[in-house]
């Protein structure tokens, strides 16, 4: 349902109010941030937005959900993918729009919706109101936009370091994942909603919402953010070998992947024989045993591009950056 729109952003045809949650480490000129965003905003005709700076306590809930009792019609998620991670939960089952201005190591919602990684054309596609409603999925009450993990993906994320990931980008998780190749498989019981449990030795279990790896890789061709469904992708290589043959065959997008079975459902639990690591959309949760995944069918607003060909959001991605860029320079001339 690309470019649909919730009846609280159709009525309006003024500038919306907004805010901006913002990591500040990820931020190199706040000063210039805040007056492009100011700008941009104002050049649009919108009011000046309200501003909120995450902390290590609170990485972006509570800011949320503090603009949203402000009021506010979109959220700007400016950081990485735990940013935008924590803004989702505070939006999820509200009809404030999310707006990704993606900050990080190749964010992951991004990298699946055909979201500019550009602030210009993140704030374009705002200002454009083009709207997708979309499945969120929740583990003990937190929310994931992307995809959930056990064992080998949440190894790779431990074992990639900050600056490695700020030196080279997402190539940086090809390292860490070498580091783990050849580690013990772990013993799960994988539930999917009623039905019988199933045993296996696996080294990595994703619950999905979408079907991108980092770096574009898209692991899953059938997952879709609006259909209402997690897809389980069951990965059980054993040696070397194994895992060129899986990685080819994802890499060359072949229908039929070796050591990986594909599992779909609305509810999701994997249980471990012992503590795993844990990650949900690329940040690392605490390690346990069990990893527990509900749908939240449309449940959360996202700003997209609005499609001028064709009804793939990638398509018209680098045309709203190419329109965000004109709306700075003309608000940098005012």
């Amino acid at each position: 349902m690309t470019g649909g729109r919730g009846a609280r952003h159709a009525c309006d045809d003024g500038g919306l109010r907004s805010a901006v949650v913002v990591n500040p480490v990820k931020v190199a000129d706040p000063d210039r941030l805040r007056r492009t965003v100011n700008d941009v905003l104002a050049a649009a005709g919108w009011p000046e937005p309200l501003w909120y700076e995450t902390t290590v306590e609170d990485p972006g809930r509570g800011q949320t959900e503090a603009a949203v009792e402000a009021g506010v019609e979109v959220v700007f998620a400016y950081g990485g993918d735990g940013t935008v991670m924590s803004c989702v939960s505070g939006l999820v089952g509200t009809d404030v729009a999310l707006a990704v201005l993606p900050q990080g190591t190749g964010n992951l919602l991004a990298a699946n919706l055909g979201l500019s990684t550009d602030l210009a054309a993140g704030l374009q596609v705002a200002i454009e109101r083009g709207r997708r409603l979309l499945d969120v999925g929740e583990v003990d009450g937190r929310y994931f936009t992307v995809m959930a993990g056990m064992g080998f993906d949440a190894q790779m994320l431990a074992a990639t370091s900050e600056a490695t990931k700020a030196r080279i980008g997402w190539p940086a998780y090809v390292v860490g994942a070498a580091r783990h190749l050849r580690d013990r498989p772990m013993r799960v019981s994988i539930r999917v909603d009623d039905r019988p449990p199933m045993r296996r030795r696996a080294r990595s279990v994703l619950v999905a919402n979408v079907g991108r790896l980092q770096g574009g890789i898209r692991l899953l061709t059938e997952a879709e953010p609006d259909d209402g469904w997690l897809d389980v992708a069951v990965l059980t290589p054993r040696t070397l070998r194994h895992w060129l043959s899986l990685g080819w065959a994802v890499i060359r997008r072949r229908d039929r992947v070796p050591r990986m079975e594909v599992f779909r459902g609305r509810r999701v639990i994997v249980t471990a024989s012992r503590a795993q690591p844990r990650e949900l959309d690329g940040d690392l949760i605490a390690a346990g045993r069990r990893l527990r995944a509900v749908i939240r069918p449309k449940s959360l607003w996202l700003c997209v591009p609005q499609p001028e060909r064709a009804r793939d959001l990638a398509v018209d991605a680098e045309r709203a950056a190419e329109r965000g860029d004109e709306l700075v320079e003309e608000a940098r001339r005012e």
